[in-house]
């Protein structure tokens, strides 16, 4: 926000003036006194108190900023809509516009690093821990459907050729979905293998369902 100039017979009238129209509290301005004013001789030579004056910038103004920062940084037309919820800690970060394919990325990797990033910035700027979680076109609930129609396929596939199958590398969120899909599943069971970034998740036959 620009600084904005405000006039009173003393600063402290120019600093209710500033509040007034700025929707704040005196703390909550940043200013700076340019005339201090003075009352001269029985009111002749009078002069006005002048200070120039602005909101401070919130958490969510910082966070605002930094991600039309970092699109711009990415010659990306995007709106951004944040969602802060302090008592819980999380803050969900729907973007929209022409090219979100771009944001996707294959499987959702440009995604995930962006939300990593941005999660860093958060973070650095909170004073206590915010799970963050960017997302566009739908693409979280797309991706967890798919994944979860893959889990369901690929047990049916391990139920009638009994042999175990290894799934493609994948996040940590996604192979919760994974696991989680199948958790309840009386025949096969899941476990994870390898090392990150490689990490898979084999769903084979539950012990005894040999």
């Amino acid at each position: 926000m620009e600084y904005k100039e405000f006039k009173g017979k003393s600063v402290e009238e120019a600093l209710t003036a500033a509040a007034a129209e700025l929707g704040a509290t005196s703390a909550e301005l940043d200013y700076e006194v340019i005339e201090k004013g003075s009352s001269g001789f029985l009111g002749i030579g009078s002069k006005p108190a002048v200070i120039k004056a602005r909101k401070k910038d919130t958490f969510l103004d910082d966070i605002n900023d930094y991600l039309a920062n970092l699109f711009k940084a990415m010659k990306l037309e995007a709106k951004c809509e944040v969602d802060f919820n302090k008592d819980e800690g999380t803050m969900n970060i729907e973007v929209s516009g022409p090219e979100m394919s771009v944001i996707i990325g294959k499987r959702g990797q440009t995604l995930d690093a962006l939300q990593y990033l941005i999660s860093l910035y958060v973070n650095k700027k909170s004073e206590s821990y915010v799970r963050v979680k960017l997302d566009t076109e739908n693409y979280r609930a797309r991706r967890r459907d798919t994944l979860e129609h893959l889990a369901r396929n690929i047990a049916s596939k391990v139920k009638k050729t009994r042999r175990p199958v290894t799934l493609e590398p994948m996040n940590p969120y996604e192979r919760r979905i994974i696991h989680s899909a199948l958790q309840n599943d009386r025949y096969v069971e899941t476990r994870s293998e390898g090392e990150e970034p490689y990490r898979k998740v084999v769903i084979a036959l539950r012990r005894g369902n040999y």
